[in-house]
C-alpha cells in the first residue's frame, strides 16, 4: 500500500480511512538525505516534520514501523519549468516525483501548494525589451516590455506585489542553432532587441530590494556578458551557444547559479561543452528541465540527471547530482521537498547508458497530452528504477513542511523549508 493510499482524504460520504497517525517510522534499504546515501536507515516522522534520520535498529518508535525494500529520498525540485503556461496538470507532476517547481515565465500567481499538493512558485511574465523574446515566439502575454529604468522598476514591484517568487529577464537576441524555444516563431524573426545594461541593473537592484533574485534567459555570449555586467544572480539555462573561458571564469567568480536544462538543449551547439566548463570552474549545476517543453517529461527527468553527471567528466558524483535536484535545489525561493521511494533499485545508478531491459523500454514518462508521453529510452534503466517516482511502490506523500533545522539559506530561499514528509 502506498503512503498516498494510506493518507488519502476520503470522498464525501465515505468512511474515514485509517492512516499512520502523527508519528511513524519508515525504514528502507537506503535513505538519501540530500547529501549521502545511507544504508539500512530509517526516517522518524512527527507531525509535519522529519524528527530523526538514523540507523533503522535505533528507531524502534514511537508509532508504526513501515518497512520496504527500496530507496527513500527527498522529492525533486525542478527550478525551471512552465507548467502554468503549458497547462500541465499539477497532480501529474507531483505523481511523477516533483514536489516543488518554479514556473519561470508565464502567468503571475502567488506561491501555492503544499499540504499534499505540488508547490508552485511563479516568476510571472518575463521582463524584456520592446519586441524582445519571448514576445516574438509566445505572444505578448508571456512578456512585459520594459523600455526604460523607471518602467523596469515599476514592473518588478508589480510582480512582487502579485506574488512573484523570483524575477525573470530575457537577454536573448535569438538565432541560436538548436535552441528549442525558437522553433516556432509567431512574430518577427531574430535578431530581437534586448534590454540595456542600465535597465537590467535597475531590475536587479529593485528585485534585491524586494528580497528576490533575478534569473536570466540567455542563449549565448552577448546575454551572458550583459548579465554578468548587471549582477544577475542566476542563469536559467546553460547557454546554448559556445561561451568563452573568460565568461565562465567571470560567472564562477561572481557566484552565478546555473540551472541545467541540458536535455531540452541537446540540439544546441555549445550546451554540453559549456556545462563541462561551468562545472570545472566550480559552478555546481542546479536541476531544472524546462518542464512543459514537448521533448521532456512531466516529472523527474532521468536523462537530465544523466547529462548533468557526465557533463562533469568525473567532477560530480551521483549523490551530488541528486543533491542538486533535492537538497541544493531547496535553496530556491520557498522550495521544499517530500519523500519519494524507489523499490529494489541498484546501488550504482551512474554507469553510462546502455540498452535498458525490455520491461523498462516499454515504460513511459509523462509528457504532453497524457500521462504516458515521451519514451525515455535514452536514460539508463537504473536511473529509471531509482529516480523515476512513477515506477516506485510509494509515491510522494506530500510537500514540505517547515524544517526543524532549515538548511543554510544561500539567497535563493524565501521561507526556510527543507525536506519533510507530511501526512496527507
Amino acid at each position: 500500500m502506498t503512503t498516498s493510499e494510506l493518507h488519502a482524504r476520503p470522498a464525501a460520504g465515505e468512511p474515514t480511512r485509517r492512516g499512520f497517525g502523527d508519528r511513524y517510522v519508515i525504514a528502507a534499504d537506503r535513505v538519501f538525505d540530500g547529501t549521502r546515501v545511507l544504508e539500512h536507515h530509517a526516517v522518524a516522522v512527527s507531525g509535519d516534520r522529519i524528527a530523526t534520520v538514523a540507523p533503522a535498529d535505533r528507531l524502534p518508535g514511537p508509532g508504526p514501523l513501515i518497512r520496504f525494500a527500496g530507496t527513500l529520498l527527498p522529492g525533486f525540485i525542478d527550478l525551471h519549468g512552465h507548467p502554468l503556461l503549458g497547462q500541465v496538470p499539477p497532480e501529474t507532476i507531483l505523481r511523477h516525483g516533483i514536489t516543488t517547481i518554479r514556473d519561470t515565465g508565464g502567468p503571475l500567481l502567488p506561491p501555492s501548494g503544499g499540504d499534499g499538493q505540488l508547490r508552485v512558485l511563479s516568476a510571472g511574465p518575463i521582463l524584456t525589451a520592446p519586441g524582445g523574446y519571448p514576445i516574438p515566439v509566445f505572444g505578448p502575454g508571456v512578456g512585459v516590455e520594459v523600455p526604460d529604468v523607471q518602467t523596469a522598476r515599476t514592473a518588478v514591484g508589480q510582480h512582487v506585489a502579485g506574488g512573484a517568487a523570483l524575477i525573470k529577464v530575457a537577454l536573448d537576441p535569438g538565432g541560436s542553432p538548436g535552441a528549442p524555444w525558437t522553433e516556432h516563431q509567431l512574430g518577427s524573426p531574430p535578431p530581437w532587441p534586448i534590454p540595456s545594461l542600465e535597465v537590467v541593473r535597475a531590475i536587479v537592484e529593485e528585485a534585491h530590494a524586494h528580497g528576490r533574485i533575478v534569473s536570466v534567459h540567455l542563449s549565448g555570449p552577448p546575454g551572458a556578458r550583459l548579465a554578468l555586467d548587471a549582477g544577475v544572480d542566476e542563469w536559467a539555462h546553460v547557454p546554448c551557444e559556445p561561451i568563452s573561458p573568460e565568461l565562465v571564469a567571470r560567472a564562477a567568480a561572481a557566484g552565478v547559479r546555473v540551472v541545467s536544462t541540458l536535455d531540452t538543449l541537446s540540439h544546441c551547439t555549445g550546451a554540453a561543452n559549456n556545462a563541462s566548463q561551468l562545472v570545472q570552474a566550480g559552478i555546481r549545476l542546479l536541476y531544472g528541465t524546462d518542464l512543459a517543453h514537448t521533448d521532456v517529461p512531466w516529472g523527474i527527468n532521468a536523462q537530465e540527471l544523466e547529462l548533468m553527471l557526465h557533463a562533469a567528466h568525473g567532477a560530480l558524483t551521483p549523490p551530488e547530482v541528486l543533491s542538486a535536484a533535492t537538497a541544493r535545489g531547496g535553496g530556491a525561493p520557498g522550495a521544499g521537498a517530500a519523500r519519494a521511494a524507489g523499490r529494489g533499485c541498484p546501488r550504482r545508478p551512474h554507469r553510462r547508458p546502455r540498452q535498458p531491459p525490455r520491461a523498462v523500454q516499454a515504460a513511459r514518462v509523462p509528457g504532453p497530452g497524457r500521462v504516458g508521453g515521451r519514451d525515455d529510452r535514452r536514460a539508463h534503466w537504473r536511473l529509471m528504477c531509482s529516480w523515476l517516482a512513477r515506477r516506485s511502490p510509494l509515491m510522494p506523500s506530500a510537500t514540505a513542511g517547515p524544517a526543524k533545522e532549515p538548511i543554510a539559506d544561500d539567497g535563493l530561499m524565501a521561507d526556510g523549508h527543507t525536506a519533510a514528509l507530511v501526512p496527507r
